[in-house]
């Protein structure tokens, strides 16, 4: 089950305006299953986008980044049960099909539409289902369905994310309201995740992609669950111009910093729900490196220790057998680190300094830590003034079950 993650509260989310969400059934994996999510914008709403950095990148993804590029969108089509990832041509072909039906219905025109898919890799997607289901989700599409979208976009995810956030800039009141899927081949860049926030605010095209890129760097860049960067990722920030503030232009003004905190701020609870619903997590870990010479460094020693399987598999076994973290801080590859001068507490218990175990360290303590859902570990470097916070879950038996029966 999740790690102390509860399910979203569908009255909770403020529809945003100026989005519209519907949902369909195509059947793409399993009959009747809620499988693709229609978002319709506003005309004038602006769209920024982070995406996978994998060479092996989805039709999707590729097709996104191009229309991006070319106009406003109009539209988002999403679908699950299937990546469209490793098609080739013909995978490309299958995804612009979907944005023409689209575009059809709309009516818009084709670079208008951002599609996105999460899914089984190296399966033909069945672009006739989508465009049937197509119909049934625009006549969906209201202001207050964002809840029924979170659960839609879901592949292996067992609860759905999604939360709001409400900032007042210049007298104005902007909503965000954000979704994000998200459990297992997660780690940057980004996760196999998709991430969906959307705001009311008005705020220019390069302000919107400096602000979505901050936000993905602090929040879904900073997780990962096994190491495994997806074909897939992508994480869009939608501005539809509709809460009438003063348009923000400048990264550095007061009303730039107000709106990218509240979104870094939301970016980063649904990053952690990603991890906290690990596949097969039963330990939510964060990973603070603290005074190192720059975030790089402090970031690397964090996912040494993140991605290990030792590490990993003794959070699981709650066996305080710290040892692996040492190891892992050591060939994390920053060559000139002086193991002497750091020191490494689990919770709120010292571990090691001066290169080993502290002489007040008893297993008895790191045992209780051990236990606990929510862990953190610490390593203070003593070499700089920079740091780094990382989250990632340990490696369960059910983690091994779930990947193992994926396509059954």
């Amino acid at each position: 089950m999740p790690v102390n993650l509860a399910p979203p509260i569908a009255e909770n989310l403020l529809p945003i305006a100026g989005v519209t969400i519907g949902i369909a059934s195509a059947g793409i994996k399993k009959e009747g299953r809620k499988d693709v999510t229609l978002m319709l914008l506003a005309p004038n709403s602006r769209v920024a986008g982070v995406f996978t950095q994998n060479r092996f990148c989805a039709a999707p993804v590729i097709v996104a980044k191009k229309h991006l590029g070319k106009t406003a969108p109009r539209a988002l089509i999403i679908n699950t049960g299937n990546a469209n990832a490793g098609t080739g041509d013909d995978g490309l072909a299958r995804a612009r099909a979907v944005c023409e039906a689209l575009a059809a219905l709309l009516p818009c025109s084709e670079p208008e539409i951002l599609p996105f898919s999460t899914g089984v890799i190296m399966e033909p997607l069945p672009a006739d289902k989508i465009i049937a289901a197509l119909p049934a989700a625009i006549a969906d599409c209201r202001a207050d369905n964002w809840f029924a979208a979170a659960n839609a976009i879901m592949t292996t995810d067992i609860v759905a994310k999604a939360t709001s956030r409400q900032v007042t800039i210049a007298g104005k009141t902007i909503s965000i309201t954000g979704i994000a899927k998200g459990s297992g081949m997660i780690h940057p860049n980004m996760a196999t995740m998709l991430g969906y926030v959307a705001t009311d605010a008005v705020i220019n095209q390069e302000a919107l992609q400096s602000m979505v890129k901050h936000a993905a760097d602090l929040s879904f860049n900073c997780i990962t669950v096994d190491g495994d960067t997806s074909t897939n990722d992508s994480f869009m920030l939608i501005a539809t111009g509709q809460a009438g503030n003063a348009e923000i232009t400048d990264c550095n003004s007061a009303d730039y910093l107000a709106l990218a905190d509240a979104i870094t701020d939301l970016s980063r609870e649904l990053a952690q729900a990603i991890v906290r619903d690990g596949e097969g997590a039963t330990k939510f870990m964060s990973i603070v490196v603290e005074g190192g010479r720059d975030r790089d460094e402090c970031r690397k020693i964090g996912y040494a220790i993140a991605h290990s399987p030792l590490v990993k598999t003794a959070f699981f076994a709650s066996d305080p057998n710290l040892g692996r973290i040492l190891a892992a801080i050591g060939y994390a590859g920053v060559t000139d680190l002086d193991v002497s001068t750091l020191q490494m507490y689990l919770g709120d218990v010292l571990v090691a300094e001066n290169g080993g175990r502290a002489a007040s360290y008893q297993e008895a303590d790191g045992q209780r830590i051990m236990k606990q859902a929510d862990i953190t570990v610490r390593i203070v470097l003593n070499r700089g003034d920079a740091d780094a916070t990382l989250w990632t879950c340990d490696f369960s038996y059910d983690y091994v079950k779930i990947n193992a029966e994926y396509r059954s």
